[in-house]
């Protein structure tokens, strides 16, 4: 198994049981295979997106489960570092999941998929909230387990110079931080909105120093 995951047996397992189609093994082995990298957007992220989802649907936001957590699955399936990966992975989706769950289904995965390029849900996309703020609580996470994350996605750029990652990187989060608010849903913001933003600040105060 790959170096970057210590413990990659339990991991997976432990996905598969989270695994919300009865049946479809291969495309849940393909997509644990596509998971299984290095960088942010690995094994660890898909389970942290799928806790999250499921903690916001304990706080009583009522998201309709399937599309939701099988756009979990799909939303950074395909992540290279390269334009256009949330695109792919959502055509991955449309390609797919029809014979399984049907045209209408497939084609919100593939909707919801694609939503997390910008994450902007508009505010009675009660599915698109629900995904948006899964994705986005690593940002509200502790000091030290934040300045992993960073560094995680540092790696998965790492054919860029830091002056070009630099650049890109503050791009992201001032478009972030311009937000009226992070996180859509109520649970989310209460719990989540005010270290997001403490964490941002701290990281683009730390790029701008390094700019100038």
């Amino acid at each position: 198994m790959p170096a970057h995951d210590d413990h990659p047996g339990p991991l997976r397992e432990q996905l598969r049981r989270r695994w919300p189609l009865s049946g479809d093994d291969a495309l849940r082995e393909d997509l644990l295979d596509a998971w299984d990298r290095p960088g942010y957007h690995d094994l660890q992220h898909l389970a942290d997106v799928l806790g999250r989802l499921a903690e916001l649907a304990e706080a009583g936001v009522d998201y309709p489960h399937l599309p939701v957590v099988l756009a979990a699955w799909f939303h950074d399936a395909v992540y290279d570092g390269e334009r256009d990966a949330e695109e792919r992975s959502a055509a991955w989706a449309e390609d797919t999941l029809p014979l399984s769950v049907g045209e209408e289904t497939a084609a919100e995965v593939a909707r919801l998929v694609r939503m997390t390029e910008t994450h902007e849900p508009s505010e009675d996309d009660v599915a698109g909230c629900a995904l948006s703020d899964a994705d986005l609580a690593i940002l509200a996470a502790p000091p030290a387990r934040y300045a992993a994350y960073v560094r995680s996605v540092r790696e998965e750029y790492s054919h860029l110079d830091d002056d070009s990652f630099a650049l890109g990187r503050t791009q992201v989060l001032e478009h972030l931080a311009e937000k009226p608010t992070l996180f859509h849903t109520a649970p989310a913001r209460s719990a989540w909105e005010a270290d997001a933003r403490a964490n941002l600040d701290a990281e683009l105060a730390g790029l701008r120093r390094v700019a100038s």
